[in-house]
This record gives C-alpha cells, sequence and structure tokens, in this order.
C-alpha cells in the first residue's frame, strides 16, 4: 500500500501530507513541523485519510493486524496455560517418585490378541482397555499401581487352545519417565532399553501359567475378563531369570541379564533368595 505523499488529517496538527513510511513509523508534514507517529495505530484513533479507497484497504489491513495480535496473545496465553500445566504435572510426577512406595503386585500381564501383537511389538506399547461399568464406563483403564519399576508381560493363546497353553510372547519395563497414576490415556510404552521379544519357538518353552496363580484359585488355570492383570514382582524376576538360560546369542543374552539385574534393583529382590516358579501347572 502506497501512503507517501496522500493527504491527511490529524485531530490535534491539521491537515498535512505523508512524507515517510516504514513497518512501525509514519511521518507527516503539516507545512510548519513534521511529525512522527506509530504505524498503523494512529489510523482510526488520531489521522486520518482522505482517499477513501486507501483509506478502505487501510482499514482492512489494520483489521487483519489486530487479528493477527490477538491470534498471537491467544497462542501465547496457550503457551503459558500449556507450560502451567506441565510444571504442576512435573511436581505431581516428583512428588510421587520421592513417595513411591514399592507395591508387591506392581507388574503388569496383558492377554494380546492376534491383531494387537504386531503394534505392541512395533511400537513397544500398550493399551490397557476401557472400563467396561459404573460412571468411568468407556474411559481407558488406569494403571495405577504400576511405576518405574514395573514390567509389562505380553502374553497370548490360540483361540482354540484351552487356557493352560498361553504363552509368554515378550516382556519390558515401562518407560523411564512412566508413572501409573498420571496415565489418562491408558497407553504403557516401553523402557528405551529393557524390552525383549521372544522368538516363537521361545515362547513356547515360556508357558504363562508355570508362573502365574490367581490368588483366588490358585490351582485353576483361569483368566475370566479383563485384558490384564497384575503380578508378583517376584514372578516377573523368575520369569527374567529363565528368559537368560533361555537365550543362546550372546548380545541376546546380555540384555536379558541386564533386564533382570535392573529390574531386581528396581524392586529389591536377591537373585539368590528368589524362589522357582509355583504357578498352577508347576503342581499338575
Amino acid at each position: 500500500m502506497n501512503l507517501l505523499n496522500k493527504k491527511v488529517t490529524h485531530e490535534r496538527f491539521g491537515t498535512g501530507k505523508v512524507v515517510n513510511l516504514d513497518d512501525s513509523r509514519i511521518e507527516v508534514d503539516f507545512g510548519t513541523e513534521s511529525k512522527k507517529f506509530i504505524f498503523p495505530d494512529v489510523f482510526g484513533k488520531h489521522l486520518v485519510l482522505h482517499d477513501e479507497s486507501t483509506a478502505q484497504s487501510l482499514k482492512e489491513m489494520i483489521e487483519e493486524k489486530e487479528s493477527e495480535r490477538k491470534e498471537e496473545e491467544l497462542q501465547k496465553e496457550e503457551e503459558k496455560e500449556l507450560h502451567r500445566k506441565k510444571q504442576e504435572l512435573r511436581a505431581e510426577h516428583e512428588k510421587l517418585m520421592k513417595n513411591h512406595k514399592l507395591h508387591p503386585q506392581s507388574q503388569m500381564v496383558i492377554w494380546l490378541e492376534p491383531e494387537d501383537q504386531y503394534h505392541a511389538f512395533s511400537k513397544w506399547k500398550v493399551f490397557s482397555g476401557e472400563i467396561k461399568s459404573g460412571k468411568n464406563k468407556g474411559k481407558p483403564n488406569k494403571p495405577i499401581r504400576l511405576h518405574q519399576n514395573s514390567a509389562v508381560l505380553l502374553t497370548a493363546r490360540d483361540s482354540d487352545k484351552p487356557e493352560e497353553d498361553r504363552q509368554i510372547l515378550g516382556v519390558y519395563m515401562v518407560d523411564e519417565e512412566f508413572i501409573g497414576r498420571q496415565c489418562e490415556d491408558g497407553i504403557v510404552p516401553a523402557h528405551s532399553v529393557y524390552r525383549i521379544r521372544l522368538t516363537e519357538q521361545e515362547s513356547s518353552e515360556m508357558p504363562f501359567w508355570k508362573y502365574y496363580s490367581n490368588d483366588k484359585n490358585p490351582d485353576k488355570m483361569t483368566w475370566n475378563t479383563g485384558i490384564y492383570r497384575y503380578f508378583d514382582n517376584s514372578s516377573v524376576a523368575q520369569i527374567l531369570r529363565d528368559i537368560i538360560a533361555l537365550k543362546s546369542d550372546p548380545e541376546e543374552q546380555e540384555l536379558a541379564q541386564q533386564f533382570f539385574d535392573h529390574f531386581c534393583k528396581m524392586n529389591q529382590i536377591m537373585e539368590q533368595e528368589l524362589p522357582q516358579p509355583d504357578g498352577p501347572l508347576m503342581r499338575k
């Protein structure tokens, strides 16, 4: 927009013409003196253009700039609010970390359907499912027991096989920053290092019910409803110990050993005091 030499009228200084203009300043010669004003703020308040066509174009430009300014302010407010929420979450996270008490059953075992297995191992995360009843029906389950000491055991069984044939497909520690009480979407991500996927042959040698017992029916191999269960800390340590023995590749065995050592440290488990598996399969 060319405003140079355009006639204007100022409420105080009278009529003049524009002699200079940049992105933030406009200079007007009123005959006896020149004055500089903030551009485009001076228009619409103190300075009026005589040329109606140019005035309309200027008005549209000012409205556009005002809209952009409001959008920027709104974005800044949203960023400020997001920063505040992040600070609150961080403070809550630090509080939970500081006050965390080790639960003896703070591990998760999850039932993977065939369509979920690819996603679990490609993305290394699982969904804890939805609440089935009550006022929170349809909302994601919040895995409140899971913490940095927790592992997620991935299991499956063929639909035409009995429950006792459920196999362990893999296992991972939860992400280093994960806290179940803060998990609103039900997504449980894996640790950046401690994650193991078993081969089909290895899985066939890792039956789930060798390790897991239902407290109410310890001799029965029954899953019932839901896609996950909480699991004893020591039972997952037993599984990791057996995975070490199962692995033949030196690098995979070393990772399994590091995983086991880390898990035992996080769960205050002494390897020499770890009992043998005592699931219902061991009592058949």
